[in-house]
C-alpha cells in the first residue's frame, strides 16, 4: 500500500487558538524546533502504523473574524508563553502563507455569543442555507485542487454552539439532505460543516461539543459514502483525569457519592460559554463521562466559569466524596492547570494523521478506536479511560507494518 503523501487539514476555526497552536506545532516537529510530546502517534503502537507525517500537512480553514494567523500566534506566545518564540520564528513563513487559504465561514444558528466574534462583512446568503453548505463545499474542493492534495481532513476546532434542538428529525440520509436543499433554518453551522465534508467524501472530526456530523442521517451518509468521521468535543484536561480515575472507584467497589467539578477558563471559549445556552452542551459533555463509568447513583455536577485574566490557560479543582468499608465517608480533591491548547494541539494531530490513514484504508464510517480523544466518543459506551486506550492500541498492532518497512509513525516530515 502506497501511503497518502500530501494531506490538506481545513480548521473550522483557524485563527482560533487551538488551530493556530496545531499549525505551530506541526511546522516545529517538521524542522526539527520541538519534539512530539503529547502526540499519541508518536509512541508505540501507533508508531508502527504508516501513517502521514505532520510536516505533510497543507493548512486551511473558515473563521468568522478577521486578522492573520500570525498575528493571534504572536498574542499567544506573548500572553501564555505559548508558542514558544523559538517556535513561532521557525513556522513564520508558513504561517503567513496559511493565511491566504483561509475563507469566511458561518456563524449560523452558532448563538448571539458566537455571532458577537465575527467583525467580517456579512453576506447576503448567510441565512441561506442551501448556498452555505455549497459555499463551504466549494471551498474545499478549491483548497485541494490548488494545493494538489490527496485527501482533506476537516477538523472542526471552532467555539462550542448551543445543542441542536430535536435533532431526531434528521435521523436518516433522506431527511438531512431534504433539510439542507430545503433550507431547513434550524441547523447549526457546525452540521452544514460536517455536511459539506461528509458529502465530498472528506474525513471529518469534531473536536468540539457541538453537533457536528452526530445526527443519524449524517452517520448514514458518511456509512453509505465510506467516509470516515469522529467526534465529539475533545478529552485533554479535567475530563481526562475523570475517565483515569472513576474506574478506579468502581473497580475497588467505593461507591461515589458526589463528584463536583469547578473549571475556569480565559480565552474565546471561556467568554463564549458565559453563555449558558452555548455552555448547555459542554456541561452534558463533561458530565456525562463519570454517568457512564459510575453504576450506583450520585451527585454529579460540573461548574464552567470565564475568567479572563487566565488568558489561553484553564483551571480545575475536583471534590470527590466517596463511601468505603462500614460506611466510613472519605473525599479526594485534585486540581489540574494546564494551556487549553498545548493541551489540545498535539491530539488534533494525532486525529488528522488517524483519520486520515482510515481513509486511505477505505475504513469509513465512524471510528470507535479513537474514543479515547473525545469526552463524548460517537459509538462507544466505554468511558474507561484504559479501555478506550485498549481500543487504540488493538486497532494499531492489528495494522502494524513490519519492522523492516520504516513506517513514518515518529510525526516528522519535511514539509511544504
Amino acid at each position: 500500500m502506497v501511503a497518502v503523501s500530501r494531506i490538506g487539514v481545513w480548521f473550522v476555526g483557524v485563527r482560533g487558538n487551538i488551530a493556530t497552536t496545531a499549525m505551530i506545532g506541526a511546522k516545529a516537529i517538521a524542522n526539527g524546533t520541538a519534539a512530539p510530546t503529547g502526540m499519541v502517534t508518536a509512541r508505540d503502537p501507533c508508531r508502527g502504523l504508516d501513517l502521514p507525517s505532520v510536516g505533510e500537512f497543507v493548512f486551511g480553514g473558515h473563521d468568522i473574524r478577521s486578522g492573520t494567523v500570525l498575528g493571534r500566534a504572536r498574542e499567544l506566545s506573548a500572553d501564555n508563553g505559548t508558542p514558544s518564540p523559538e517556535a513561532l520564528s521557525a513556522a513564520g513563513d508558513d504561517l503567513a502563507a496559511i493565511n491566504d487559504r483561509i475563507r469566511r465561514g458561518t456563524a449560523l444558528n452558532c448563538g448571539e455569543s458566537v455571532a458577537a466574534l465575527s467583525d467580517v462583512e456579512p453576506l447576503e446568503a448567510d441565512n441561506d442555507v442551501p448556498e452555505i453548505a455549497e459555499r463551504l463545499r466549494a471551498d474545499l474542493d478549491e483548497f485541494e485542487l490548488e494545493n494538489d492534495l490527496d485527501d482533506v481532513v476537516v477538523v472542526n476546532v471552532a467555539s462550542t454552539e448551543p445543542p441542536l434542538s430535536e435533532p431526531d428529525r434528521y435521523e436518516s440520509r433522506e431527511a438531512i439532505e431534504r433539510a439542507v436543499k430545503g433550507g431547513d433554518d434550524g441547523l447549526p453551522a457546525s452540521v452544514l460543516y460536517a455536511y459539506a465534508a461528509l458529502r465530498g467524501g472528506r474525513p471529518y472530526v469534531n473536536f468540539t461539543p457541538s453537533t457536528g456530523s452526530s445526527l443519524g442521517g449524517l452517520r448514514q451518509l458518511a456509512e453509505e459514502e465510506s467516509v470516515p468521521h469522529m467526534g465529539n468535543d475533545g478529552k485533554t484536561g479535567e475530563s481526562l483525569v475523570k475517565a483515569a480515575l472513576g474506574p478506579m472507584f468502581a473497580a475497588r467497589n467505593l461507591r461515589v457519592r458526589s463528584w463536583d467539578g469547578h473549571n475556569i477558563l480565559g480565552n474565546t471559549d471561556g467568554r463564549v460559554l458565559e453563555d449558558e445556552t452555548n455552555k448547555r452542551g459542554k456541561v452534558e459533555s463533561k458530565g456525562d463521562i463519570l454517568e457512564g463509568i459510575l453504576d450506583e447513583p450520585f451527585h454529579n455536577r460540573v461548574r464552567i466559569d470565564y475568567t479572563p485574566s487566565l488568558n489561553d490557560w484553564k483551571t480545575a479543582w475536583d471534590y470527590v466524596r466517596f463511601e468505603g468499608f462500614l460506611g466510613t465517608e472519605m473525599t479526594m480533591q485534585f486540581t489540574w492547570e494546564g494551556s487549553d491548547s498545548a493541551l489540545a494541539a498535539p491530539l488534533v494531530l494525532d486525529l488528522v494523521r488517524l483519520i486520515a490513514y482510515a481513509d486511505d484504508r477505505g475504513e469509513g464510517g465512524l471510528q470507535p478506536h479513537l474514543a479515547s480523544f473525545f469526552k463524548s466518543p460517537l459509538g462507544v459506551d466505554e468511558h474507561g479511560l484504559s479501555d478506550q486506550f485498549d481500543l487504540l492500541d488493538a486497532y494499531a498492532e492489528a495494522r502494524a507494518e513490519p519492522p523492516e518497512a520504516a513506517p513514518r509513525g515518529d510525526a516528522e516530515g519535511s514539509g511544504s
